[in-house]
């Protein structure tokens, strides 16, 4: 589809952004075609909280556009993607002269509850952490709680299925595939790409360029474009921390930090719990970003403050780190800087149009889409109205609360399967479930076992379907399975997935526990 091929559109980068932005251009009628330079979500959009929400701390700067619009999205995005995205309530402990007076908390709650947007999520109440069974891993010293509703989302996932529906409307994706110039000619957009799995450049066409690269936005202005001192967006590094299960309770908690930053404690891969975010500002590559010692220590002690049981180093099993790309507003402090997003149009008479996304969240993609649609119907000319919010994702099409009768239905036609793995396949396939699983009518039916829940026939699927080339890909992007297998087992993992595509991950790369 390069050579002659034109296409309207013409997107740099394979995060939520541009993959949502991609999806809902196709779904309007633009052909389009989308490079990413590593894998899907490889970058800012696999490295977050993994929270749809509207953002309470926002609140605190005012950022009441942005709250509100998130509040909206949450439910319309659980809609969308049930499978990956679920309701989730959340506790904030109180306790006397802590970081914020009760008051100023519950203010910032009932605002939550009243911006907009929530029909099916219960609204906030007050617990007796002395009764609760939320207060049994606190410190006896936090006597009571606020309890709230947000959302929690597969984020890697998410954005694969974004990548997966917008290739099914006709969309040309390639991941592993880097930009490597794009210039005007003759009121066109002309791209180089290179091919990383083959090695194979290729050329195509474009009415109009989208720089959706997250963390590489300038790079990608300074080093595809060659512009000089680009500077639009501010690096900021959050790392978390996985660490065995702290707490039963299905809630997640809410911690206020001394230094007015605050953290998540959050029920993790079933047998796990999350505990981030760290904000400071990030300098290096962010490709190669890591969590330092002080991170560590400061998540540490952070939770220890909170949980009766201390959160060692030790304890940890897995880290993660990642790079926000905020657009750069001249803030003091890492965590006071915008997380609205800002959308800039590069257009002269007779030259083919730029689009730069800067900033976002994963909670707001869809909307920012949509935003960047206008510029881009105002640019080139409209095709379509706006329809994502009324649709499904790939495996979606269930009621966003029917997620265990899914599950039940998937063990009934699969008896052989037990809970833990039919809810899995159900979290990551939806209603896609029964056609990985196919005419399995026992374990053997479905291939080589590789560990934890993970078998062939899912291997298979996520290489064949969902662009998966490695076997870090599948352990820690497409599955979490990683946290479940040995080393060796994803030596082996990795040898398969090598025979499958030709290419594997070398097994320190996939190693990634803390």
């Amino acid at each position: 589809m390069s050579g002659e091929n034109i296409f309207d559109l013409f997107v740099i980068g394979g995060g939520v952004n541009g993959c949502g932005i991609a999806r809902d251009a196709v779904g309007r009628g633009y052909s389009v075609a989308l490079a990413e330079k590593g894998d899907f979500a490889s970058g800012t959009s696999s490295a977050a909280t993994k929270l749809i929400h509207g953002g309470l701390r926002y609140l605190e700067h005012y950022e009441f556009r942005l709250v509100r619009e998130a509040l909206m999205e949450r439910e319309i995005l659980w809609a969308m993607a049930p499978h990956v995205i679920w309701p989730m309530r959340f506790v904030l402990p109180m306790q006397k002269g802590g970081v914020r007076p009760s008051w100023m908390v519950r203010l910032g709650l009932f605002l939550y509850d009243n911006l907009g947007g929530r029909k099916l999520l219960p609204p906030t109440r007050t617990l007796d952490l002395r009764q609760d069974p939320a207060g049994k891993p606190l410190k006896p010293v936090f006597a009571r709680a606020f309890e709230y509703s947000d959302g929690w989302v597969d984020d890697a996932r998410f954005v694969v299925l974004n990548a997966r529906d917008a290739a099914d409307r006709g969309a040309m994706i390639m991941n592993r595939t880097r930009v490597v110039s794009a210039r005007r000619e003759a009121g066109i957009w002309l791209i180089e790409t290179l091919d990383e799995k083959t090695g194979r450049p290729a050329t195509h066409r474009a009415r109009m360029l989208v720089n959706a690269a997250g963390p590489w936005v300038d790079k990608v202005l300074s080093g595809v474009f060659g512009r000089n001192d680009v500077r639009n967006v501010r690096l900021v590094q959050g790392s978390h921390i996985i660490v065995r299960r702290k707490f039963s309770d299905p809630r997640a908690y809410f911690f206020q930090n001394p230094d007015n930053r605050i953290i998540f404690a959050i029920p993790y891969e079933r047998d796990f719990t999350l505990i981030g975010t760290t904000d400071r500002d990030y300098q290096g590559d962010p490709a190669k970003v890591r969590i330092s010692e002080d991170e560590i220590s400061y998540l540490c002690n952070a939770a220890s403050e909170y949980f009766s049981e201390p959160v060692r180093p030790e304890d940890i099993v897995w880290t993660y780190a990642g790079v926000r790309p905020l657009f750069d507003d001249g803030a003091s402090k890492a965590q006071e800087a915008t997380r609205d997003y800002v959308l800039k149009i590069e257009q002269t008479e007779g030259e083919a149009p730029l689009l730069n996304i800067f900033g976002g969240k994963l909670t707001t993609y869809r909307r920012l889409a949509e935003h960047a649609l206008e510029k881009i119907g105002a640019a080139i000319g409209e095709k379509g109205k706006p329809w994502t919010a009324g649709s499904h994702l790939p495996g979606g099409d269930f009621g966003a609360e029917r997620y265990e009768a899914q599950v039940r239905a998937l063990v009934s036609r699969y008896g052989f399967l037990d809970q833990g793995h039919a809810g899995r396949l159900v979290r990551n396939y939806g209603t896609k479930a029964a056609q990985l699983l196919g005419s399995a009518t026992d374990a053997s039916g479905l291939g080589r076992h590789f560990g934890g829940t993970l078998y062939e026939c899912e291997v298979r699927w996520l290489v064949e379907r969902e662009w998966a080339f490695s076997a870090e890909d599948i352990l820690w992007r497409r599955t979490k399975q990683g946290l479940r297998l040995s080393k060796d087992e994803a030596v082996a993992l990795d040898e398969f997935v090598t025979l499958l595509t030709g290419a594997g991950e070398k097994p320190e790369a996939m190693a990634q526990r803390a």
